[in-house]
C-alpha cells in the first residue's frame, strides 16, 4: 500500500493544543445495516485493522491534544475496550477518558450538557467538538487558531460536496470573510454555494465554540437545545457570530473528507486507499489483507475462498465465504440472500450465508467450515478452496 511511512503517523506536534476536547462517538449508524447491529458506527472496521474512529484519534494525536473526553452511547463496549488499549499511551496520563451516555444523550449538544463538569475543568476558553465517524486528515490546531482569529463564538469545519449529495448534511452559505450568513440542517432542497451552482458548502460536524457562550446557551437561554446542527449553530448564525474553517487541500489539490454513513460510501472510501493514501491511515496494512478486487472489500476476520466471485461487495467481520459463491452480479439473486443497496453495494454477513446454506443446499450435502462463528485476524482474505473442502 502506498501510504506514508508509519513513523510519520505520529509526528510530534510543535506544541500541545490546550483546548477542552470532546469526541462524539455514540452514533448507531443504522444506514450501515447489519454492520452496526451490535457495534456503534465509529467502531466499524475500515481498510484492514483500522476502525472508523481511528482517523479522528490519529488527527487528535498529531494535533497535540493530550486530554480528550470520548462520549459513547450506542453499543459502547468495543470502543471502551479498544480505545485505551490502542490510543491511551498517546495521551497525557489519565488524559483519555471515556464516558458512556447510557441512553441519556438526546443529541450532540446534550452530550456536552451531560459532561459539562469535566469540560469546565479545562482552563481553555474554547471547546473543540469532534465527530468520530468520518474518514479524513485534519490539523485541529489550525481549526482552533482560525476560531481564535475570527472572534466568532462558533466556528464550523466545512467541505464542499456535489449539490445532489448536500441534503445529508448541514448546508450553509458564507461571505468573503468566512462569516456564515445562513445555515440549514439537512434541507430537502439545499442551496448552492455562491458562484458555484453545482456544489454546496456543508458542515463536517466538527466545531470550535466559545466555552462561556456555549454554557449560557446550554444551561440558561436555550436549555431545550439538543443538537448542534438543528439548535446551537443556527443560534450563532442568527447572532452573526459564526464562521467557517475550510479543510485545506491535500497534495493532489483536493481536501479529503468522507462521511461513511452508508454501505456505498463505506465501500468506496476504502477503495480510495487501494492505490494511495488520501488520508493518513493510523495503522498501515497490506492492501491484499482486505481488498478483494472488483470493487470488493473484506473486513477483519473475514476469509474468502479464491473461487468466490464478488463484485462491489463488503464481506462483514468473521465471515467465511465458501468456494464458488457469486455476489454482486445479479441484483435479484443478491437481494434474495444478502443486503443490496440501490447503489449496487452488496453486504454479506455470516448470518446471511448460514441462512442461504440452509435454504439452498440439502441438509445432507451441507459443509460447515471450521471458521463459522469464530472471527480471527486477517492474514490473507483469500484462501485456497481445498483448505476448506
Amino acid at each position: 500500500m502506498s501510504s506514508l511511512p508509519q513513523n510519520r503517523i505520529f509526528d510530534a506536534p510543535s506544541s500541545p493544543l490546550k483546548c477542552a476536547t470532546i469526541l462524539l462517538a455514540g452514533g448507531k449508524g443504522t444506514r450501515l445495516h447489519d454492520l452496526t447491529a451490535s457495534d456503534s458506527k465509529p467502531a466499524v472496521p475500515f481498510a484492514g485493522r483500522n476502525r472508523i474512529i481511528d482517523f479522528a484519534m490519529a488527527n487528535a494525536v498529531r494535533s497535540g491534544i493530550g486530554q480528550m473526553l470520548v462520549a459513547t452511547q450506542y453499543a459502547p463496549q468495543t470502543l471502551h475496550d479498544y480505545l485505551p488499549a490502542r490510543w491511551g499511551r498517546h495521551f497525557d496520563r489519565g488524559g483519555l477518558v471515556l464516558q458512556d451516555g447510557c441512553g441519556r444523550y438526546l443529541g450532540t449538544a446534550d452530550a456536552l450538557r451531560h459532561n459539562w463538569d469535566r469540560i469546565a475543568q479545562s482552563p481553555s476558553d474554547e471547546v473543540l467538538v469532534l465527530a468520530a465517524d468520518h474518514v479524513y486528515d485534519m490539523d485541529y490546531a489550525a481549526l482552533v487558531a482560525r476560531h481564535r482569529q475570527s472572534g466568532a463564538v462558533a466556528t464550523v469545519a466545512v467541505d464542499v460536496v456535489p449539490l445532489a449529495q448536500a441534503s445529508a448534511f448541514g448546508v450553509m452559505q458564507a461571505d468573503g470573510d468566512g462569516k456564515i450568513t445562513s445555515f440549514l440542517e439537512k434541507p430537502a432542497h439545499p442551496p448552492a454555494m455562491h458562484g458555484d451552482p453545482r456544489r454546496a458548502l456543508v458542515s463536517m460536524g466538527i466545531y470550535v465554540l466559545s466555552k462561556r457562550w456555549l454554557k449560557t446557551v446550554l444551561f440558561d437561554t436555550h436549555p431545550q437545545a439538543m443538537d448542534f446542527g438543528h439548535d446551537v449553530i443556527p443560534l450563532a448564525v442568527d447572532q452573526g457570530m459564526a464562521a467557517v474553517y475550510k479543510l485545506p487541500a491535500g497534495p493532489d489539490g483536493h481536501a479529503y473528507w468522507r462521511d461513511v454513513g452508508t454501505l456505498d460510501a463505506l465501500r468506496l472510501a476504502q477503495l480510495d486507499f487501494v492505490h494511495g493514501s488520501p488520508a493518513r491511515l493510523p495503522r498501515a496494512g497490506a492492501v491484499t489483507d482486505w481488498h478483494l478486487g472488483q470493487g470488493s472489500v473484506a473486513m477483519m476476520g473475514a476469509v474468502v475462498s479464491r473461487s468466490a466471485d464478488l463484485r462491489n461487495t463488503i464481506v462483514a467481520p468473521g465471515c467465511y465465504v465458501p468456494p464458488g459463491l457469486v455476489a454482486g452480479h445479479d441484483p435479484q439473486e443478491d437481494t434474495a440472500w444478502f443486503t443490496r443497496t440501490p447503489g449496487g453495494t452488496v453486504l454479506i454477513t455470516q448470518a446471511m450465508l448460514d441462512r442461504r446454506a440452509v435454504l439452498r443446499i440439502p441438509h445432507s450435502r451441507m459443509r460447515v467450515a471450521p471458521q463459522f462463528g469464530h472471527p480471527h485476524p486477517v492474514r490473507s482474505s483469500l484462501v485456497k478452496d481445498q483448505q476448506h473442502a
